[in-house]
């Protein structure tokens, strides 16, 4: 017996507005943007031994350099380029934000000081802010609620393959031909890709891949929600409250270990920037990409019966991965601390897709874009602002007792904040059915729960 339901017949006709191969095509020139994205955002990370050497900088302002001054124009305009995102094409605005980008990194291997490097990690975080908050809206149009985590896990792979290529390409051309020609090689490549987005990606109806009323929210003609409507709507539900400072608190370590590892790693060991870049690409590439799609693809799993797996399974990962980091930095030798890293950098990407999903089902169709910045302003003000800048801090604080090897404790204390962050998972974890069931546009998605659970979660 057929389905000749509304809603069956809007799911029917999206699904075949799109094949399933564009729609791969899309999320497959989308990851290649959040490549581009992470290795332009990251390279620092492999560099920063050599631009301290070369144009004496202290590990306070080499903090600076790679969190606030990145992060506070990433983070702030966000907001308003993702409100665009939710009226204007989303796709003009990847292809645009690329641009800038890109062309901002190969300016940085010209900076002569610190105030010039400053400009340029401005001007970088400036482009990448129109990245990600129209990204995840446009995937969620393509994909619909019960594989949202998963495309957007995939999506996420840019973090570690990202991190994979910065790491691996800078350390080797910095080794040979100097940290300048780093920032130029991988600049100049985004350019081209900003030009195949703007030529191949087809902006999708809004609310296309949704199942119930959220498919018919954009065809009604109402306004896309003003920012404090948004604000407001976000902050009424307890489940983001949480799960937003749970990544960002998490950000704020993840962020501080990535920025800072290579450097520990020739401090503490000698190593040169070609065997560090290979060594990361392959802990943070690999074992952070399949921690990715893993979490994505458990969360889906599990989820489909409980919603409250998306919450649980971030916290429970996270919390796994504090001993055996902590266990990397008590060791001295550096084949052990590589080894011992594999498993907290596996678990700690776990967070990726059921943190970008649940944000995209807690709101309303047009207010997808506008929802994904503003969990970016709260996980990168915190996360990419704070972490690499109290890393800094506190490894110069620490360098009259420890000398060379303070980085080593001030990266052992900020993974700690894991374990706050895996708390909040867990208390968001409470509240997500609920706060899911209140939306209107996706209650018919959202696995069962009584009314006395829902209750109980809406009231705790």
């Amino acid at each position: 017996m057929s389905d000749s339901s509304p809603a069956a017949a809007g799911k029917q006709e999206g699904t075949a507005l799109f094949s399933t191969n564009y729609r791969r095509y899309v999320l497959g020139v989308l990851v290649f943007v959040y490549v581009f994205n992470f290795i332009d955002r990251q390279i620092l990370a492999i560099l920063m031994q050599p631009i301290k050497e070369d144009l004496g900088l202290n590990d306070t302002q080499l903090g600076f350099l790679s969190g606030i001054a990145f992060a506070v124009f990433y983070a702030t305009l966000g907001i308003p380029i993702a409100r665009l995102a939710d009226t204007r094409s989303r796709v003009n605005i990847v292809s645009i934000s690329l641009a800038v980008w890109s062309i901002m990194t190969a300016v940085t291997g010209f900076a002569q000081n610190f105030w010039q490097m400053a400009a340029a990690r401005i001007g970088v975080g400036i482009g990448e802010a129109g990245c990600s908050p129209p990204s995840h809206s446009l995937i969620s149009d393509y994909f619909p609620p019960e594989s949202r985590a998963t495309a957007l896990s995939i999506y996420a792979l840019g973090i570690p393959i990202g991190i994979l290529f910065g790491f691996l390409a800078g350390g080797w051309i910095e080794q040979f031909f100097g940290w300048r020609l780093a920032f130029f090689v991988v600049g100049v490549p985004g350019v081209f890709l900003a030009i195949v987005v703007k030529l191949t990606l087809r902006e999708p109806p809004r609310g296309h891949s949704e199942t119930g009323s959220g498919s018919k929210a954009f065809a009604s003609g109402a306004p896309a929600p003003e920012i404090k409507r948004v604000v407001a709507y976000l902050w009424e539900r307890k489940s983001f409250r949480h799960l937003a400072l749970a990544a960002a608190i998490h950000g704020f370590v993840g962020y501080g270990m990535t920025s800072w590892l290579p450097a520990f790693l020739n401090r503490s060991y000698g190593m040169s920037s070609g065997e560090i870049g290979t060594w990361l690409a392959l802990l943070v590439g690999v074992a952070g990409g399949i921690g990715t799609i893993s979490g994505g693809y458990i969360s889906d799993k599990f989820g489909a019966k409980d919603a409250r797996w998306y919450m649980w399974v971030p916290a429970i990962t996270l919390g796994l991965s504090v001993p055996f980091f902590i266990s990397a930095f008590f060791v001295t030798d550096q084949l052990q601390t590589m080894m011992l890293l594999i498993i907290p950098l596996y678990f700690g990407t776990f967070y990726l897709g059921p943190t970008f999903a649940m944000v995209q089902g807690l709101v309303e169709v047009r207010m997808r874009a506008l929802a994904a910045a503003i969990l970016l302003f709260v996980l990168n003000l915190i996360g990419l602002g704070l972490g690499p800048q109290i890393v800094g801090i506190v490894s110069d604080l620490l360098t009259p007792m420890f000398g060379i090897e303070a980085l080593r404790y001030a990266l052992m204390a900020v993974f700690l904040g894991n374990l706050w962050s895996a708390f909040h998972y867990y208390i968001a974890s409470r509240h997500l059915r609920a706060d899911l069931a209140a939306n209107p546009e996706r209650a018919e998605d959202v696995p069962s729960a009584t009314e006395a659970e829902a209750l109980a979660e809406r009231g705790t």
